[in-house]
């Protein structure tokens, strides 16, 4: 079975791989500098490095939007780590309550509404099923 990036440069369908693992949707190969930097680099060298696992660095880049009031990134993030499994309702809210101490409540706010908007579309999903 082929990949649908197997027609790529090897770091440029490592980081595209990645960046689908990583954000749950389906990527497309894309144009420009600042495109192959983010998936060249950021998700085919730094996502793929030993020490941590993606949990890690998700919690990590998570807590650092926070304090940056990152939303839309959060956006992203938030719901792609529920989806894949690396972080549970739970957690999920446990995280905003120690956020709102250190990034502040209007941003703990912003990241609670989000929080609850993805654990209510993954249960409005379940209950589908």
């Amino acid at each position: 079975m082929t990949g649908k990036f197997d027609d790529l440069p090897e770091k440029r369908r490592l980081g595209l791989e990645k960046m689908e693992q990583v954000y749950g949707f389906d990527m497309t190969d894309g144009v420009g500098d600042f495109f192959g930097l983010t998936v060249e680099h950021l998700f085919g060298d730094i996502w793929q490095r030993e020490g941590l696992s993606d949990r890690d660095r998700r919690l990590l880049l998570i807590g650092l939007l926070a304090g940056t009031g990152g939303a839309d990134v959060l956006g992203i993030q938030i719901p792609a780590a529920h989806a894949n499994g690396e972080l549970d309702d739970t957690e999920l809210r446990e995280i905003v309550i120690f956020l709102c101490h250190y990034a502040g409540w209007p941003n703990g706010a912003r990241i609670n509404s989000i929080v609850e908007e993805t654990i209510a579309r993954a249960a409005r999903a379940r209950d589908k099923s």
